[in-house]
């Protein structure tokens, strides 16, 4: 009889862990890079939120590449945007996110570039993003160069978003997709 229960106690005690546990299916490493980006972006939406530009982007490339893509989307969830994040960071296909914005699903791209981002890169999102069929939002802490200028007017789907409007996703405030105000 005792061994009876000592069984059926077990079996619950599996039952339990394994229900409790499948709402935790995100990955160690996730979850320490989604904890960076959070903090990340609690400093810079308050106390760090007056740091001159040039010490913001020196911090946002320094941070670990997925923790910084994290951050944007933790940026967009804050603003009561719909985030889908890959199940994995490698073999995403070039795709660090999908976000829900005025009715479009959008593909995200992030880049933390310390000069001019690559004009092959941004073309190389595009044709994924009309492979797709979805517009693309390639967001870096780079410049964008004059020949990447010049490849967006063949990529209208595709928007940058750097500079001010990069600072400006990241401190909750106002930003510019497809000329509605998110």
């Amino acid at each position: 009889m005792i061994a009876d229960w000592a069984v059926l106690s077990i079996v619950v005690g599996i039952v339990l862990l394994a229900w409790f546990l499948r709402g935790s299916r995100t990955p160690v490493k996730h979850r320490w890079r989604r904890q960076q980006a959070r903090i990340m972006c609690r400093q810079l939406q308050g106390c760090d939120r007056s740091q001159p530009p040039a010490v913001v982007f020196a911090r946002l490339r320094r941070m670990d590449p997925l923790a910084f893509e994290e951050l944007l989307l933790e940026c967009f969830e804050r603003r009561a945007i719909e985030v889908v994040r890959n199940l994995s960071y490698t073999g995403d296909g070039g795709v660090d996110g999908k976000v829900r914005i005025c009715g479009w699903s959008w593909l995200v791209q992030a880049k933390r570039y310390k000069d001019t981002i690559r004009p092959e890169h941004v073309d190389a999102f595009a044709q994924l993003c009309a492979t797709k069929s979805m517009p693309g939002l390639f967001i870096h802490t780079g410049r964008t160069g004059p020949s990447t200028r010049t490849l967006l007017n063949r990529h209208p789907h595709i928007q940058i978003i750097s500079g001010e409007q990069l600072l400006a996703l990241i401190r909750g405030e106002p930003v510019l997709i497809r000329g509605k105000r998110i």
